[in-house]
């Protein structure tokens, strides 16, 4: 039986995914969306409230607001896979996506919206306690440390907000940053400077996670300033040191920079293969805010619009 070709297909969701399935659904193009099959709908799904998304004037929790923005897809018509995709071919005129699930799927233009992973430590301890007192996401495990030591390691607005968050939990927060300044928003840094409940331990870098058979008990510290080496207790510990672009399986098909994340034509949303859009964090290492990511699907379905028209007028 001969393969449905799709118009359009989009790898991945979150806001970049879900507008440009909106803007292709509109224009009858009935795009597929393989939204991932753990984390769909990006890293706002770990998000507690998103204050400064327009139309919300009292905030929005993350995971409503990528509900209303995948319910606007699928009013369009798309159509959405929980799905990974492990593999592709987008040298083709037919582009071809293979996921997980073992499903193939052919697509004349293919939208990238894949976004970003958590960066990690990489320090002794960190893999091992992994879930048992590691975290990537204060909103989803907070919870856990109730009246326990906290500790935050980063800088940057999710560092500042996950601190804010987890002192309605922790017996005690200690942010840990590598130097004095924070790459933050003032806001955000305002903020977790005026929560009494939150510690700063400045330049300085977690060397090792220590814990037993109950989980994390302990972290090694190096003062990078003073040189100086000491311990201090924690059962919970979040890192929030920024991403990795989710672009592995790509296999170097598409043009990527030294980071890993993919290159895009001037304004445009057009990457190195004819007919290959990408938009919000999988292409973005500065903005990385969720507005900016819709914005970005917005373009990419318009780009993608406009080579779908090339192709229809030859």
């Amino acid at each position: 039986m001969k393969q449905t070709v799709h118009d359009a297909i989009v790898i991945g969701s979150g806001p970049a995914g879900y507008t440009a399935a909106i803007y292709l659904g509109r224009a009858g193009y009935a795009p597929l969306v393989i939204a991932g099959a753990l984390t769909p709908g990006g890293q706002l799904m770990n998000t507690t409230e998103v204050e400064n998304f327009p139309g919300f004037p009292k905030a929005v929790l993350g995971p409503d607001l990528m509900d209303q923005m995948r319910d606007q897809a699928e009013h369009f018509g798309a159509q959405i896979e929980y799905d990974d995709v492990v593999s592709v071919d987008l040298n083709q005129d037919f582009k071809r996506i293979t996921t997980d699930g073992g499903q193939e799927y052919q697509a004349r233009v293919v939208v990238i919206t894949t976004g970003s992973q958590y960066r990690k430590l990489d320090i002794p301890g960190e893999r091992e306690f992994s879930g048992r007192g590691v975290s990537y996401c204060a909103t989803c495990d907070g919870f856990f440390f109730k009246d326990k030591p906290i500790v935050v390691v980063g800088g940057g607005d999710s560092a500042m907000g996950d601190a804010d968050f987890l002192t309605r939990f922790g017996s005690s927060v200690t942010l840990i940053h590598r130097r004095q300044g924070f790459r933050a928003s003032k806001i955000m840094v305002d903020r977790a400077e005026g929560n009494d409940k939150i510690n700063f331990l400045l330049d300085s870098v977690v060397t090792r996670i220590n814990g037993d058979d109950s989980g994390v008990i302990s972290l090694d510290v190096h003062n990078t300033a003073t040189d100086q080496q000491s311990t201090i207790p924690a059962n919970g510990v979040f890192v929030a040191i920024g991403f990795t672009p989710q672009t592995a399986f790509l296999n170097g098909q598409v043009d990527l920079d030294q980071d890993g994340y993919i290159q895009v034509e001037g304004g445009s949303t057009k990457t190195s293969l004819p007919g290959v859009f990408a938009a919000g964090d999988v292409t973005d290492k500065i903005y990385r805010q969720a507005i900016s990511a819709a914005g970005m699907g917005c373009r990419a379905a318009l780009d993608a619009q406009e080579y779908l028209t090339s192709l229809d007028n030859r």
